[in-house]
This record gives C-alpha cells, structure tokens and sequence, in this order.
C-alpha cells in the first residue's frame, strides 16, 4: 500500500470528520438532520441552470470507466418519457475484472478503517454536487418525475450512504488495535501477551442495483462494503445503467486521485439476454451481496449464494388498516399520495386497505364500507385532477411490465377508481398512467395477497377491525411487508396494532393524516425494513447491515510486563 494514498485519505478523513461526527450523533438520537440540502435553490446556479445540458451531454455517446480490457459493449436504456439514450458502456471478462479487483484489496484492507471512511466521505460530497444532473439521469432510466429524482436520487440516496458510513466508522471503531494482556499468578511472574486485532473485510462485494431507485437502493450496500474494505462490483440493472455510471465514476475518480486502484468501485453492465448477475452472485471471491427486486431472484440468492453473506430487499404487501378517523377527508388525502407517488412503483406503497364492511367512525358520524372507499378513490382523483401538477408526482412508469400488470389486475375486482393513460405535458411520448383502485371482499385473498407492483391498490372488505388486524398480520407474515399504516381513535386498538407490528417486524405509522406519508422513510431515523419479515432480509440501516461485511482477527505474542 502506498503511504501517500492513505495520507491523503486521512487528509480526507479529517476534513470531512465534523459531517462524520455529526451522523454519529445523529444515529444515535433519531431526530431530523441531514447535510445535504433538498431543495434546488441551495445549490450553485451555474450547477442547476446548466444540469439538463449536462445530462444531454452524455446521451449518445461511450461512458468510460476504469477497468481492464473491455471485451464488449452494451446499453439499451429507453427513458419512460419516450426518447432512447443511446449511451455504451464497456463489459469486461469476469474472471479478469475479479481478479484485479482481489489484487487491489489488500491496499485497500491495509489502508484502515478511517482511510478508508476518508475516501468514502469524499465520494459522497462529489456526488452530492453532482445532484442536480444526477436527477436527470434517475428521472430518463427510472421514470420518477424529476424533482423526486433530484430527491430520492441525489440528497436522500446520499443521506443514507452516509447513514451507514457511521454505522460502520461506530462498527469498526469498537475494534482496539491492540492492547497488553496480563494475568497475575501469585508468586509467579505475571503472564502478559501482546495482542493485536484487524478489521478484515470479507472479500468482493456484488451490488445489484433496480431499476426504479437506481442510487437510493445501490449507496448503502456500496457505502456499507467499501468503508468495510471490500471491493464492489455495481451490477447495474439493464434499463437504469447511466446513474448507477455516473455514481461509480465518482468512486473511481476519488480513488484514482488519493493513488488507489479506482477499479475497487467498478460497474458491470448486462443485458436482458445475457443477465450476469447469477455467474457473479455464485463466484467464491464474492463474498457480499447486496439484492433489491423480485421475491424470485432475492430468493434464489438467498438459497444458493452459499459463500456469500447476502442482504436482500424484496417484495411484500405493504397494507394499511381503517378502524376509525378524526377527518375522512384528510385521511383520503394522505393516502391518494401515497398511491400516488411515483405511480405506487416503490417499496414502501400501500397496497392493502383493509375495512369494515359494515363501516368506520369519522369523527361523530358512521359512514359505510362504500363511502370509505368512494371517499378514497374521489381522493386520488381529486388530487389528480390537474394533470400538470399530477405528472409532476407520478411521473412514468419505469417498465412496460407494469402497464400491463395494471391491465390483467381489472379483473381482480370492483373497478373503484380505473387507470388511466395520461399525456405529458413536456413528453408526448411518455408512459403516465393514474392509480388502479379495486374493491374486493376479505374472502379474495388471491387477489390482494400477492404483490402487483406499480399503482395498483385493493380496499378490502372485512369482518370487523380485529379481522382486519388478524388477517393483515396473517399475509405480512406470509408474504411480508415494509410498512403498515393504521387509523384508529380507539387507544385500545392502537395497541394492538403496535403488538401486530412486532409481531411481524413490520414499520407502524399511525394516523396519518397530514404532511408526513407511510412511505417516505428518513435516513439518520426510520430504519427501511427490519430483516425480520419475507419482505427483506435486512434493515437499512441498522448495525448487523454493516458489522457483517468484515471480521476481527487477532494475533497474540508474548510481551513484556
């Protein structure tokens, strides 16, 4: 390892350690905090004004990247919004690219812990400059609209990189570099041993990325493993490739500059035809994966990704429960966004509406089973009655799989509130289309309990509210979830949800009825998933999210008293 590259890492280390310190802090206490601003107006003009050309500038063109020889060329990306991009980028021989990769590792390893989180925290303040531009390139491969691409893309996808960079500073700052062990033995000489420890990453770390969060699902498995001291190979998904290269050439260029091998962060690209992700996933010198997509693939890895340890988010019934509220209306509200934010194609969206179907308490009034879901389907399109301000929250829809996922769901039930295909005001050509309500009875349970990804929701008629409860406890722990909304004036069944809640390890939001939505998840305070349900494996971001991705190994020798 060069002595110059990890003093200027600390060098790094120490001009960025206030940002560290504070997310230390913040981890710790919950509360709000973030470094990186939200809102356009806090960042330079010049960078804003000018991030749409630069994004332009890329289309059409090669993205290099460091790495061995190429062997090939791929990338077909078509922006949701209705335009091709045209951009390459190089694929590499596996084995070649893995074994530089294993090569560069021991400089990297040798570097330490606070070298290493240096670099890192560097990455990240390039990348949150970057932002502006970056959302174009979320918005054209993802189909968020863009001001939630400039969100959910740069500042909070940067938030939770740094999230997990004080996850594992804390992590490894708990390992002593050595200390001098003495035992007394009466009349005898004390035995007293020399003993020092190594934080010892585990080796390559595969990150498969999605499609529809491109940065905000890939930093933290590539935050997580490289501050660790593994190597990562980004697996970028084929239809959001351009993010995921511009994030991995910061990486790269931070790394080529302090006189590391930039290829310890490098990007693969393949193809629907030829997917890679398996032959990767199954090499013995991958030893972390880290999977955001399908129940199928984050279940085969689970099962067959032996050598590696394997973090996966996957697919689960995100549901909501109705027993009583103080304002129907706001209620309705709260929720039309939730479905419709981002045309319901995250994670965290409410899929199940479960209630009574003989009625809720609104304030001092009943009102029945159809006037809850009437007031819910009129709320979805009352908010998206304007159409400019409605393309501005739904955005596109990343895949044409889900087009026609909202078609074949028709015929799952009542038509509440019917899809529809809604023109761009800025892209004729784009894929908009509105929310998918459903009205079904509890009794359908194969129509609600599968996940239908995108904007496709059930309101679903049961028994009661302790129905509602058990039966919405019985899928999430079938079936899993990352978020349960309820909505109760009654204390008595507000506990009992906060007991389902444990009992499934499913993230409980009660009452929402405001500005705060049961999908939106805060960096440095919610945890995204617990790891305790099918819908996911892990918590982002908790302390087993990093602490698994390197080992502590000792050596012991005599010393002197």
């Amino acid at each position: 390892m060069s002595t110059t590259a990890r003093a200027a890492a600390l060098e790094l280390f120490e001009h960025h350690r206030g940002t560290l310190e504070r997310a230390v802090q913040a981890i710790a206490e919950r509360g709000y905090w973030s470094p990186f601003p939200e809102s356009l107006k806090q960042y330079p003009e010049e960078a804003v004004k000018g991030a749409q050309a630069a994004f332009e500038a890329l289309l059409g063109k090669h993205f290099d990247l460091a790495g061995p020889q190429a062997v090939g060329r791929a990338g077909a990306e078509r922006s949701p919004y209705g335009f091709d991009l045209n951009v390459s980028y190089d694929q590499y021989d596996a084995d070649t690219l893995l074994a530089r990769m294993q090569a560069a590792l021991p400089a990297w390893r040798d570097a330490g812990a606070n070298a290493r989180v240096g670099a890192c925290l560097e990455i990240l303040q390039r990348l949150n400059a970057l932002s502006p531009t970056l959302a174009h390139a979320v918005m054209h491969t993802s189909g968020q609209a863009y001001m939630m691409a400039f969100q959910a893309g740069g500042p909070h996808a940067q938030d939770r990189g740094l999230e997990v960079l004080a996850y594992a500073w804390r992590a490894m700052a708990e390992v002593p570099e050595s200390a001098l062990w003495t035992k007394p033995q009466g009349k005898q000489d004390p035995l007293v041993l020399d003993k020092r420890w190594h934080v010892v990453p585990r080796g390559l770390s595969l990150v498969i990325a999605c499609s529809t969060f491109p940065t905000w699902n890939t930093y933290p498995g590539l935050f997580a493993s490289l501050a660790t001291g593994n190597p990562v190979l980004v697996k970028a998904h084929p239809g959001a490739i351009l993010p995921v290269a511009m994030s991995v050439k910061v990486a790269q260029d931070v790394l080529a500059e302090l006189g590391f091998d930039p290829a310890l962060v490098s990007l693969v690209v393949d193809t629907p035809e030829a997917p890679v992700s398996q032959q990767l996933a199954l090499d013995p010198r991958v030893k972390l994966v880290d999977f955001t997509g399908s129940n199928a693939f984050g279940n085969w890895l689970e099962d067959n990704a032996r050598q590696a340890q394997v973090f996966t988010e996957k697919a689960g019934i995100n549901s909501v429960i109705i027993d009583s509220v103080r304002d129907l209306k706001a209620v309705a509200r709260n929720l039309a966004f939730s479905l419709s934010l981002y045309s319901g194609q995250m994670c965290t969206t409410t899929q199940a509406i479960y209630v009574p179907r003989g009625g809720i308490r609104n304030g001092d009034e009943l009102v029945s089973f159809d006037e809850v879901a009437q007031a819910l389907a009129g709320g979805v399109k009352s908010f998206l009655a304007d159409n400019e301000r409605a393309c501005a929250v739904i955005g596109a829809i990343q895949s044409e799989a889900t087009v026609q996922r909202i078609q074949a769901c028709r015929e799952l039930g009542e038509v509440l509130l019917d899809s529809e295909a809604r023109e761009h005001p800025q892209f004729p050509g784009a894929r908009v289309h509105t929310p998918l309500l459903l009205k079904v009875d509890a009794a359908d349970r194969d129509a609600y309990s599968e996940e239908r990804f995108g904007p496709i929701a059930f309101v679903i008629a049961t028994d009661d509210t302790e129905h509602s409860l058990r039966l919405a406890g019985e899928v999430i722990a079938e079936k899993g979830a990352l978020t349960l909304g309820v909505y109760s004036t009654d204390d008595a069944v507000l506990d009992r949800a906060e007991l389902l809640s444990q009992d499934v390890a499913v993230a409980l939001s009660i009452n929402f009825d405001g500005g705060v939505f049961v999908n939106q998840s805060a960096a440095f305070s919610d945890f995204h998933a617990s790891g305790g349900n099918p819908a996911a494996n892990a918590s982002i971001t908790d302390g087993a999210f990093v602490a698994r991705r390197f080992v502590t190994v000792q050596s012991r020798r005599h010393g002197a008293a």
